[in-house]
Formats: C-alpha cells, sequence, structure tokens
C-alpha cells in the first residue's frame, strides 16, 4: 500500500525527505483497507512519517494484526536534490542519472541498484514469512512499489536505462496485491 498524498507543492523531488500526508486522505485510506484485509496479516511499514501515521491509524482500526517497522521498505534517497523543484536541478545531472540508471547516484542519494537488492532481501524475507499461509503488507512508498514490480517480472534481466523502469505504481493512498513466488527449503 502506498502512503496518503504527501503534503508538498508539486514538482517538487522527494523521496526519503520525512514528510507528513495528508491526514484526512490518510485516514480514508486505512478504513477502506481495514474493511478489505484478512485476518492473518503480518503489516511492514517505512519509518517515514507519511507511512508511520497510515500504519498508525491502521493499528487502531485493527488491533488484531502484528506491525512492525521496516527501514528496509523506505523511499529511494535522492540526496541532495530532495525538496528541490525539479526543474531546479540541473538537467545534465538528470540525464547523467538516466544514463546510468542503475548505478548513478543522484544528489548524492541512493543508486537503483542498491534499492534494488534492499527490496530484494525484504522480498525473501516475506516468502518465508508467509511459509505459514499468512499474508504480508507493506505501508510504503512508489518506489518500492516499482522495485517489487520490476523484481517479481517472469525474467527480471539487470536494468540499465530508465526506459525500462516501470511507470506505473499504486496512487496514493491505494493499493496492489502481488503474488510471490513459494518460498524454497
Amino acid at each position: 500500500m502506498r502512503h496518503a498524498q504527501p503534503l508538498i507543492a508539486p514538482g517538487i523531488c522527494y523521496g526519503a525527505l520525512d514528510l507528513p500526508a495528508d491526514a484526512t486522505a490518510t485516514a480514508d485510506s486505512a478504513q477502506r483497507l481495514a474493511a478489505a484485509l484478512p485476518q492473518r496479516l503480518h503489516i511492514h511499514h517505512s519509518p517515514l512519517q507519511r507511512c508511520e501515521l497510515l500504519a498508525h491509524i491502521f493499528k487502531g482500526l485493527r488491533p488484531d494484526l502484528m506491525f512492525k517497522t521496516a527501514p528496509e521498505l523506505v523511499e529511494f534517497d535522492f540526496g541532495c536534490w530532495e525538496g528541490r523543484a525539479w526543474e531546479d536541478i540541473p538537467r545534465t545531472d538528470i540525464d547523467a542519472w538516466t544514463a546510468q540508471f542503475a548505478n548513478y547516484r543522484p544528489g548524492g542519494g541512493d543508486n537503483l541498484a542498491a534499492m534494488l537488492a534492499r527490496v530484494s532481501n525484504a522480498l525473501s524475507a516475506a516468502q518465508q514469512e508467509c511459509a505459514d499461509g499468512s499474508d504480508v503488507l507493506w505501508i510504503t512508498h512508489a518506489g518500492v512499489a516499482r522495485c517489487v514490480q520490476w523484481l517479481l517480472q517472469a525474467a527480471p534481466e539487470q536494468i540499465r536505462r530508465a526506459d525500462q523502469w516501470p511507470r506505473s505504481a499504486p496512487g496514493y493512498g491505494e493499493w496492489v496485491c502481488f503474488a510471490l513466488p513459494q518460498a524454497t527449503a
């Protein structure tokens, strides 16, 4: 599940920037999700406040579920680009990022290869956790959802170009279901 709309002006670069989310939209999302989820569920959430608020409200609605803060679900870090208008970031820097999409560190922050490895490790742990027939819900960000989509492709190749990267992600306050491959012993 993706957090609700963060409280930031349009056109601003943010990823790991710890922004609050719209409280009303967060509560509405939590209400819809609480009604839709099964009993046996583990909930992991990003430690960023836009996800923590959703987890906190959701926990009040579904105290029967298990909640865990999961740093591996934090959004991509754009380093010194965080909080800047996209139009103020030099085009040469953006072009360098898209040319070396997997390994470039925009603004000195994360690179996609490291984020994919982090999310892949979290997926492996989720597979083990679901071995008892339970499900896992991640309250997270668009970047993490795109990583999951990429990693669960039938034969995910090493990402080389920005145009290979999934464009779609759940909307704010929305969710998508992925079936994880069965864990191997």
